[in-house]
């Protein structure tokens, strides 16, 4: 990938970058139909040399994803893959009960063989946590304390009453992931040396109504590196919104009528963020700035990623379909054309020889 405009420290090696598939399960189809195809995309990706694969928890709202349960359906796909990480991309951690989060997770990962990284957020709708009975207002306190109780449980601590969690989950305290919008979130990932999940939008400021995503997001990195104990690896996910095709028009067609979908169901909800940069009477290059897509060719699409200074310093760019959402058969020709054009012009080389379990090796430079 380029060369990063804010160059990370010289006491830091360098890691190989990863290439990662991403879904909220969105497919325009009835639930088992969504979560068959999406398994059928993961092991698209994995045979096309993708190193891992995240789904997204969502409750309730199924335009918004479709998927609550991301280790019942992991697990499924853990039977149908070999090699490819699974990631949750995020649990909903306020939502959970954190024992039972650290047990499924632990179970999850044994099943796949070890290819399990957990990733954890605050989010979830107000609506979400009045129906879990919680104050949305109450959420970092949560997400606080119930993550410190998945990683006093994976280390082996006394819980309550005296016992302790089996099986063991000690191996997944290096696998935790954390998304933010924050600087300061970054910082808290930093400081616990956890890896860090940038997403692939977020809101814009009154102030700053245009910004573009790297100028949100590398003061993001820049609190995540200077937190981040010493010698330890940075882990950051960079997740954007990719849609390839064979022909530009091809892609643009389909572009136009996901982005137009997305649009008139922001403006629908009568909430804000995106609803307030593009409504649905807008241009489509408009509502292809304002989702923050990468959207054509194989050129176009590696010439507009390499312009995001932010993905010169991830160690993991992963890649989604939404807010296009084209039909299956088109996400599997983008996923193939990433692997095989998109990814490599980035940086991004195929390990053959990765194992079953774990990350390929870090490779130093």
């Amino acid at each position: 990938m380029p060369e990063p405009s804010h160059a990370p420290s010289a006491q830091r090696p360098t890691v190989r970058k990863r290439l990662g598939f991403f879904s909220r399960l969105l497919d325009d189809a009835p639930a088992a139909e969504r979560y068959r195809l999406v398994a059928a995309q993961i092991a698209h990706a994995e045979a096309f040399g993708f190193d891992s694969a995240w789904v997204a928890q969502h409750h309730f709202h199924e335009h918004e994803g479709g998927l609550p349960s991301p280790f019942v359906f992991l697990a499924h796909v853990a039977a149908r893959t070999r090699r490819i990480r699974l990631g949750t991309g995020i649990v909903t951690l306020p939502l959970e009960n954190a024992l039972r989060v650290a047990e499924d997770a632990i179970v999850l990962d044994l099943l796949a063989g070890g290819r399990l990284e957990l990733g954890v957020g605050t989010g979830g709708t107000p609506e979400a946590f009045a129906a879990f009975g919680l104050d949305a207002a109450e959420r970092p306190a949560l997400f606080a304390r119930q993550l410190a109780a998945v990683r006093a449980a994976w280390a082996g601590r006394p819980l309550a009453g005296g016992d302790t969690l089996y099986p063991a989950g000690a191996q997944l305290l290096g696998r935790i992931w954390q998304a933010t919008f924050s600087v300061s979130g970054g910082t808290r990932a930093g400081q616990a040396g956890d890896g860090l999940m940038l997403s692939r939008t977020q809101p814009r400021t009154l102030d700053a109504p245009d910004a573009t995503l790297a100028e949100l997001q590398n003061p993001i990195v820049d609190a995540y590196m200077a937190a981040l104990p010493a010698g330890a690896t940075p882990r950051i996910v960079g997740s954007r919104s990719v849609f390839v095709a064979d022909t530009r028009a091809e892609a643009l067609r389909l572009a136009e009528i996901g982005l137009r979908r997305s649009a008139a169901r922001f403006a629908a909800s009568g909430g804000g963020g995106l609803a307030d940069r593009a409504g649905p009477e807008a241009s489509l290059e408009q509502l292809i700035a304002a989702y923050d897509v990468h959207v054509g060719t194989p050129e176009d699409v590696i010439a507009s990623l390499a312009a995001d200074s932010t993905l010169a310093r991830v160690t993991d760019l992963v890649c989604q379909v939404h807010s296009v959402d084209p039909p299956h058969a088109a996400i599997l020709r983008s996923i193939e054309l990433v692997a095989t054009e998109v990814a490599p012009a980035l940086g991004w080389q195929r390990d053959a020889t990765a194992a079953s379990t774990g990350f390929p090796s870090l490779q130093t430079s």
